[in-house]
């Protein structure tokens, strides 16, 4: 809905309301005259001056909507250029993370090797020691 039509429509209606409440006020001729003549001159100052109003924010939408249009693509731009120097300045890091991690995997893996080999040893033991046990509960 365009702004005009809403502002022609609450103008019309404006009028309506203040004709109904002059015309069921009780007065006389030349009252009724003396107040239709203020009250249109004072709505017609509140009309201008609403008018005003609207196109003062039609103007600043519009200087808004330009300076929108040009800040942001270099807004735009100037973010894309910090991701990539972020990006850049972060990669050794990555890198040497990436590497700890690897290392940290590696040794995990070789302490996992170890104590399943220690295990084994150990299970190994068990059966030699448990048939020595029972050769000297024996005899």
């Amino acid at each position: 809905m365009k702004a005009s039509r809403f502002f022609l429509g609450l103008a019309t209606g404006l009028a309506a309301g203040a004709a109904t409440a002059l015309f069921s006020a009780p007065q006389s001729g030349q009252e009724f005259r003396t107040t239709v003549k203020s009250t249109s001159s004072e709505w017609k100052e509140y009309l201008n001056d609403l008018k005003e109003k609207v196109n003062g924010l039609k103007e600043s939408i519009t200087l808004l909507t330009e300076e929108a249009k040009s800040q942001l693509p270099e807004v735009v731009d100037g973010l894309k250029a910090s991701l990539e120097t972020w990006t850049e300045s972060t990669a050794p890091a990555k890198e040497h993370l990436q590497l700890e991690i690897m290392a940290i995997q590696n040794a995990i893996e070789e302490l996992q090797n170890t104590i399943s080999k220690d295990k084994k040893d150990k299970d190994d033991d068990k059966p030699k020691k448990e048939k020595v046990d029972d050769d000297t509960q024996s005899a």
